[in-house]
């Protein structure tokens, strides 16, 4: 056997090393790289832990959190370059801590593969980034909360079916979306805790007879405590479906609002004006002033419900315990965190930098007879009507004004007393928009 053509972290086993494509497709470095300030504090607790217990010296073991302290130095200033035939960030950490300290690097990985730990790394990444959310998705309700206050008593139509059904108010509008919000923070609040967990220990699917405390690196390293089962520990992935579910499904609230934003921007709706650092202009038509942001919001939303989608069709099949199809679970994870931390970021800018034309607003709450419930409902309360007679009598009302193409409010009382006799002037009151 030529020791020197195999991949030296594993190739005992093997005589030649892997082919070009093989390192190709086997390497994860490109991407789990990120996650490497969560394996070195793992590698720390686990440290820590194997002097603890005597597993292995006390020499050995200061040795190696000092070298994994100068590997995160290196690695923060960016001075480290990572290596794909060293596969992932587990292997490159540990080759560059074997460079600094020596043969004693090799005994870090003592009860211990590289199934817990990348499943440590990652939910630690995950709940790090549920916190993330959480913060971003705060700041933006807070701008939805001023303008929410700001626009209490400014009134706009209500829709249903995208045409205009009853008066509201521009505050309560806004209010659904931060209510929207509340539940997309309590989902990424509940991922986080729910799977607050630690694999470390599992080792590689059934634990390990070193005396190892696993209470003790669950502790250290911010969990609950250890996972109960060490196949589960190394195999699950629920975690990362249900944190790419809620960037989903908060994806599709920020898209149904920037769908909003979209039309209310147009010449028809003139609702909003977006800031110019929020908008693109044409190349060609010079007077063309764009909501692009929005539309990219809403175009992100794909690519969020697709992140989901990958990763449940990679899970769907695999049997216990890890599988290598588990490397294919960070890149979605990864992306969505990040496009929807965009899409937030960029929510929150339109927002705040927008004008609302109330004016028009109010002019497009007067149009499309919105009163029209509450005059049925006037019609129950003052004359007790039974409703399905006051939605015939309002209908035939709402009829007449079509037809004489005015509001409600302009209709003579003798037109509306000849469909009911019994409407007084007291219904002036809910006919108009505005008390």
């Amino acid at each position: 056997m030529t020791k020197d053509k195999s991949n030296s972290m594993w190739g005992g086993r093997f005589e030649d090393k892997p082919s070009d494509i093989m390192t190709q497709i086997n390497a994860s470095i490109g991407v789990d790289q990120r996650m490497w300030r969560q394996d070195i504090a793992g590698s720390i607790a686990h440290c820590e832990m194997l002097i603890q217990q005597k597993i292995i010296s006390e020499q050995d073991g200061q040795a190696i959190l000092g070298g994994l302290e100068q590997v995160a130095g290196e690695i923060e200033r960016g001075e480290l370059v990572f290596s794909a035939e060293l596969e992932d960030i587990h292997m490159n950490v540990e080759s560059r801590l074997r460079e600094i300290i020596g043969d004693a690097a090799g005994r870090l990985h003592t009860a211990r593969s590289r199934n817990d730990q990348v499943a440590t790394d990652f939910r630690m990444w995950v709940r790090e980034a549920c916190g993330s959310m959480v913060d971003t998705i705060e700041a933006l309700q807070g701008t939805i909360e001023t303008l929410r206050v700001k626009h209490a008593r400014d009134i706009m139509p209500g829709f249903t079916h995208l045409q205009a059904a009853q008066p509201i108010t521009l505050g309560l509008h806004l209010d659904a979306y931060a209510q929207m919000l509340s539940r997309d923070k309590s989902r990424f609040e509940d991922c986080a805790k729910r799977h607050n967990q630690s694999p470390l220990g599992s080792a590689a699917l059934a634990g390990t007879p070193f005396p190892i405390d696993r209470e003790y690196t669950a502790k250290k390293l911010g969990f609950d405590a250890p996972m109960p089962n060490t196949l589960d520990g190394v195999s699950a992935r629920d975690f990362a479906t249900e944190f790419l579910f809620t960037c989903a499904q908060s994806g599709l609230h920020l898209s149904r609002l920037a769908e909003e934003i979209i039309l209310w921007a147009t010449p028809q709706f003139a609702f909003i004006t977006l800031s110019d650092q929020w908008s693109t202009g044409s190349s060609i038509m010079p007077q063309k002033k764009n909501p692009d942001a929005a539309e990219l919001v809403r175009g992100k939303t794909g690519r969020l419900n697709g992140n989901l989608v990958q990763l449940m069709t990679v899970l769907k099949g695999l049997p216990l315990a890890y599988n290598k199809d588990l490397q294919e679970d960070k890149e979605s994870v990864f992306d969505s965190y990040d496009t929807l931390m965009l899409c937030l970021q960029a929510m929150d800018g339109m927002l705040s930098s927008a004008k609302f034309n109330t004016a028009n607003m109010l002019s497009a709450a007067e149009d499309g007879f919105t009163t029209a419930t509450a005059l049925a409902d006037w019609l129950v309360m003052e004359l007790d009507m039974p409703f399905r007679d006051a939605h015939h009598v309002t209908g035939a009302i709402v009829k007449m004004a079509e037809d004489k193409e005015c509001k409600l409010h302009e209709l003579d009382l003798a037109e509306m007393q000849g469909v009911e006799p019994r409407i007084s002037d007291a219904i002036y009151k809910v006919l108009r928009v505005t008390p």
